[in-house]
């Protein structure tokens, strides 16, 4: 069964699928009707100048960028005047509820794939330069206007000695104002250059695409800590050589065998797609509650109340393995059931009829702080 959604501008999910993703932009009008943002600019700043909250201010003088990573002393923003600039704070779902009530929107893509809510606000004529992107990514505009340049030309030389990728040669092919409520979808390396009409704030979400060489590089990392082999390297018919500097052919066929040793299997690379996956970034730290509830408590509270993962909590599943920031747990059927309907909403609003397996992960990741009650207002933990 296909429904049509208003935010693809009355296409299908499978229909934006099918057509548009990874292939090319779409400009939806009114994607979001009475849209007009889910903070303010004072709010915005507060957020970029939270200490575990990853920001960044990007200024144009005399033609030169220049870039700066937060958090910031309040008083920054308010040196900056009218000139062009942009502030930009990364994972404000983390942060706030309506923010990760937004992303719910997107579930029709898978969410190993989806990675941040970015907001941005830029005064008029603020903007960070003609750029691409290296992932997908919706474009929604809060309040204000954004003017929307946008093209597909291969030429991504770069702006050398900036300290972000601008582009050195942006040749507009389309351009458009969005409004509140406007939504611009583009693909990965579509370049684009948006420039604020009028004070404005924009709504980005991105959608990871981890390169095969980070991937790779990755599962290495991963395997180090799956790889037991016997055995020492040994040679009792060691022969004198010629040449004692060079590498002999019996110890490079050994070594090759000994690494040829090496194997894994698709439940490795599984294993390591949910735990890396998962992995919360570098600066995302997780509080335990002040005052945990007993066991019998908790089981009491969340089964008249229900359950949510934390908004910095990370939660996907595999045939039987459920990942949640970076932990994999393998369960049986029924919590494997119950606990993918939780990671696919990221809430139950009833426990009551849940497995004891179940009871005793969530508990677990109640005392970590990965879920809470749906009554708990710490939702930055």
């Amino acid at each position: 069964m296909k429904t049509n959604f208003t935010m693809l501008g009355g296409l299908s999910a499978e229909e934006f699928l099918s057509d548009y993703w990874q292939k090319k932009p779409l400009l939806i009008r009114q994607a979001f009707p009475q849209f007009n943002g889910l903070l303010d600019r004072l709010q915005l700043f507060d957020l970029a100048c939270t200490e575990d909250v990853q920001s960044r201010l990007v200024t144009q003088r005399h033609g030169q960028w220049q870039m700066q990573d937060g958090p910031f002393k309040a008083s920054k923003f308010d040196s900056l005047g009218k000139s062009k600039w942009t502030v930009l704070v990364q994972g404000v779902n983390q942060h706030l509820l309506t923010a990760a009530a937004l992303l719910k929107n997107f579930s029709f893509i898978p969410h190993a794939r989806l990675d941040d809510l970015m907001v941005s606000y830029a005064p008029k004529g603020g903007g960070v330069g003609a750029h691409f992107d290296s992932y997908d990514v919706f474009l929604l505009q809060g309040s204000g206007h954004r003017r929307w340049q946008i093209s597909a030309q291969q030429d991504h030389a770069l702006v050398e000695g900036a300290p972000l990728r601008i582009l050195q040669r942006f040749q507009m092919e389309q351009e458009w104002v969005l409004a509140p409520g406007d939504m611009l979808y583009l693909p990965p390396h579509y370049a684009h250059n948006g420039i604020a009409e009028s004070d404005c704030m924009t709504y980005s979400i991105g959608f990871r695409t981890p390169s095969h060489q980070e991937l790779a590089e990755q599962f290495l990392v991963y395997l180090q800590d799956q790889v037991c082999l016997d055995g020492m390297y040994v040679d009792p018919d060691l022969k004198i050589q010629r040449h004692p500097s060079e590498i002999g052919t019996h110890m490079l066929r050994q070594v090759e065998q000994i690494i040829r040793r090496t194997q894994w299997t698709k439940s490795d690379i599984a294993n390591f797609l949910g735990s890396y996956l998962s992995e919360p970034k570098p600066h995302i730290f997780f509080d335990p509650p002040p005052k945990p509830l007993s066991r019998t408590r908790f089981e009491q509270k969340i089964q008249t109340s229900g359950v949510a993962i934390a908004l910095k909590s990370q939660m996907l599943c595999h045939s039987g393995k459920v990942f949640i920031n970076g932990m994999t747990h393998a369960v049986g059927k029924s919590a494997y059931r119950e606990l993918r309907s939780l990671a696919d909403t990221r809430q139950l609003d009833s426990t009551v009829n849940l497995s004891q397996e179940t009871l005793e992960l969530l508990y677990l990741w109640y005392t970590d702080g990965y879920i809470v009650p749906t009554t708990c207002k710490h939702i930055d933990k």
